[in-house]
């Protein structure tokens, strides 16, 4: 940066008559540190020498060497207008002009070094990768956009792990000990050079090889990590990194730089202990430290030393640096002479003392030049330079490990991209072949690809086809139906075709539907005779045994129609199941609407001078009962008479067989019969549900409202269970609501009372059927 300000400073056309300067404060590689000296800078609380005796305002910061120092320093600074141009900040949250308006940078977003990695994964086929990340928002925002590229191909990321530099030994095992577990053979490592160091030392302690490591530009060409003893491990390693470049006028800078000269040059001192091995002499009393070093002689020159400081052939974030000041210093340019930079003379249009900060961010906008090297310099509307990376490679050369360049990268704004690989100078860690890397074998013919839960969809199981489907290419991720007539074979190679199924007596279903029929019938028929013996008792007489015999009886017929679903449909039991069925429960529901109806009036004849109950005797509930299962015959019979239910043949493509069944003919007629059981059992509901609370011991009204709460239940989950079910599975549906119901029925009704008669007969007693005990 001193550098490049000097440079500016000697150039007549930049800045003519105006002299740049510069404050540098300590960030410290803390958010908290970064953002206390931004305040202190743009504030002037720090004591400064300056050499005039007006100093102008501060006119932007060259600062963020990380993202989340950058993020910091920009949220806070943003809405002062303070313009902030970072050289190694890379996070892709940092182009989000809504948040950070005045923050620019000669560095790439790692939005586009992701897609750089990214498409290097797509280059080379590898489909199952892990990633380490650092914990800042430069690990998390770059592999986050990584992982959002790559899904894009099919890629899949196997494992996210987290590393910081202060993490404690204990968490580096742990990933450490994933990276062993996991199948994976490609990892990506978005991470800081100091993040990952750790991590390294023990791959290479643990002896971990086989890894095609993928680098972030942060740590791949470190030299601290590029070494022969990590090689053996990370050998092979490649990634991305910002173009290197040659600043040849930048070394005399550096070789002459003397503590002799300015001893009150900022950070001299420092550099001339490290470089000329000896300290400057300092006046005044010197601490314990000072006094055992090496005092300098006066004598010592930094011309002919060899440090690799000193070596500017192949620069990238130093590059970042300098040009981050030559875009300020030309935004300048702009707003003091109001037009770019050129030969001719130039004269001012704005007092360099009177500008703002704002109007400097306002034309950093408009820079776009190119340098003295060749490269041009411009900022795109979110204040990111071009996307243009190198692809290097690490490779072993004379036992030292070298950065190869193999290719080159770049991107632009509408998502178009270039990526050059010469993969011939590729050294992997598998030698000359590109390593394989994937969760699964690609499925043979026959099998189709299945996903295991919890692990993404790059990796699956091989299963075979189901029966009636086929596969005949490998990697199939479905197979194939065979046509309605036709199954597969055993080996799922082939279609032959279908048998006839349907429900019969044979099948265990079929047995456990005749058993549980018979069962509910023979229950019927016991708990009637029960009734006919026990009719003179309280608990009988309370119920009405007329209807409850009549009730009784329905639920008998109820219970023998599931036999009528089992067997082979024709013509004539497709005809009797259903109407049958819909009559039986017809039956059924208006006798149960009989008893409510009864409890309902003999509750209100309690009432002093309402004769309600007188008027519903034994004849009024006959023709309750008849007038409201007549009305279903009527339905049934136009049924039958004009669209019929007949047999058919349904063919099922997941299934190897043909299903009979029968089709009800007429839907509206089938839903007809339904509706009005639903009618019937509704008002039965309702009555039964106002008649509740009636004040004695045996309230008949509470076992109606349960039982028609369990038939309403039932019938109401039928609906789309038939709808959905193929085949003879319908039938059982239908079966298994008519059971269902029926059993709901007999139970809540009668056990009860069957209860008190034959378990507990002292309750068989006027005075508690009444509730007066």
């Amino acid at each position: 940066m001193i550098f490049a300000i000097e440079e500016i400073n000697r150039d007549a056309n930049l800045l003519p008559n105006i002299s740049l300067g510069y404050r540098i404060l300590k960030s410290c590689l803390t958010p908290a540190n970064a953002l206390r000296a931004a305040l202190t800078l743009v504030s002037g609380t720090e004591e400064s020498k300056f050499t005039t005796k007006c100093p102008p305002p501060i006119s932007a910061l060259i600062a963020g060497a990380g993202s989340s120092r950058s993020i910091a320093v920009a949220g806070l600074l943003g809405p002062f207008q303070v313009p902030i141009v970072s050289y190694f900040s890379t996070c892709a949250c940092l182009s989000d002009k809504r948040k950070y308006p005045t923050f620019f940078r000669t560095i790439p977003s790692d939005y586009y070094q992701a897609r750089a990695l990214a498409a290097l994964v797509k280059h080379f086929g590898w489909q199952w990768i892990g990633a380490i990340q650092s914990d800042s928002d430069y690990g998390r925002q770059g592999v986050l956009a990584f992982t959002e590229e790559v899904k894009k191909f099919g890629v899949c990321i196997a494992f996210v792990e987290t590393l910081y530099r202060i993490y404690k030994i204990e968490k580096i095992w742990d990933v450490v000990q994933i990276i062993k577990q996991s199948t994976v053979k490609v990892i990506l490592a978005f991470v800081a050079q100091g993040d990952i160091y750790p991590l390294m030392k023990e791959v290479v302690k643990q002896n971990i090889t086989g890894i095609q490591w993928i680098g972030s530009e942060a740590w791949i060409t470190a030299a601290r990590l590029s070494t022969p003893e990590n090689f053996h491990s990370f050998g092979g390693t490649i990634g991305t990194v910002v173009q290197k470049m040659a600043m040849p006028k930048l070394k005399p800078f550096l070789k002459n730089i003397s503590h002799y000269t300015d001893p009150n040059t900022a950070f001299v001192g420092d550099f001339w202990e490290v470089m000329a091995g000896c300290r400057p002499p300092l006046p005044g009393k010197l601490s314990s430290n000072q006094a055992k070093k090496k005092v300098c002689k006066g004598s010592e020159l930094l011309l002919n030393t060899q440090d690799a400081f000193f070596d500017v052939s192949e620069l990238r974030v130093s590059y970042n640096v300098y040009k981050a000041v030559y875009a300020v210093a030309h935004a300048l340019h702009h707003l003091v002479f109001c037009e770019p930079v050129g030969e001719k003379a130039v004269m001012q249009c704005l007092n360099i003392s009177d500008f703002q900060p704002k109007q400097v961010t306002d034309h950093l906008h408009k820079v776009n030049f190119m340098n003295d090297y060749g490269d041009t310099v411009s900022f795109d509307e979110k204040g990111d330079p071009p996307a243009s990376y190198d692809i290097i490679n690490w490779q072993l050369i004379d036992g030292q490990v070298q950065h190869v360049t193999l290719g080159h990268f770049s991107s632009t704004a509408n998502k178009d991209y270039e990526l050059s690989i010469q993969e011939e100078n590729i050294v992997w860690r598998t030698g000359k072949v590109v390593p394989n890397s994937v969760c699964s074998s690609v499925c043979p013919v026959g099998t189709r690809k299945a996903p295991i839960k919890g692990k993404p969809i790059c990796c699956f199981n091989c299963i075979p086809c189901a029966d009636g489907t086929i596969a005949n290419t490998t990697g199939s991720t479905d197979c194939t139906p065979c046509q309605q007539e036709y199954w597969s074979n055993e080996k799922k190679d082939k279609c032959i075709l279908k048998t006839i199924e349907f429900l019969s007596y044979q099948e265990p279903i079929g047995i456990a539907i005749t058993v549980v029929s018979l069962l509910g019938a023979l229950l019927s028929l016991s708990t009637m005779f029960v009734f006919i013996r026990y009719k003179e008792t309280p608990v009988i007489k309370a119920s009405n045994s007329e209807l409850s015999c009549f009730l009784l009886f329905s639920l008998f017929t109820c219970f023998l129609c599931p036999l009528t679903f089992i067997g082979r449909p024709t013509v004539w039991t497709c005809m009797l199941r259903h109407t049958a069925f819909g009559v039986t429960f017809a039956l059924c529901m208006s006798c149960v609407l009989g008893k409510t109806i009864i409890v309902v009036t003999a509750f209100k004849a309690t009432i002093p001078g309402n004769k309600l109950a007188g008027k519903f005797g034994p004849a009024q509930q006959r023709i309750i009962v008849g007038s409201c299962t007549f009305i279903q015959i009527v339905i049934c019979v136009l049924w039958l008479t004009l669209n019929p239910p007949f047999p058919d043949m349904v063919f099922q493509y997941s299934s190897a067989n043909i299903v009979l069944e029968c089709n009800t003919g007429s839907e509206a007629a089938f839903d007809a019969v339904l509706g009005y059981i639903g009618l019937l059992a509704t008002v039965c509901l309702v009555l039964a549900f106002l008649a509740r609370k009636l004040p004695d011991n045996f309230n008949e009204a509470k076992f109606i409202t349960f039982s028609m709460m369990i038939f309403c239940a039932v019938w109401i989950t039928f609906i789309p269970a038939y709808v959905s079910s193929p085949g003879k599975f319908s039938v059982a549906v239908e079966i298994f609501a008519i059971l269902s119901s029926a059993f709901g029925l007999l139970m809540s009704i009668f056990a009860p009372k069957c209860y008190i008669i034959l378990i507990k007969p002292e309750r068989n007693t006027k005075k508690h059927v009444m509730g007066k005990i």
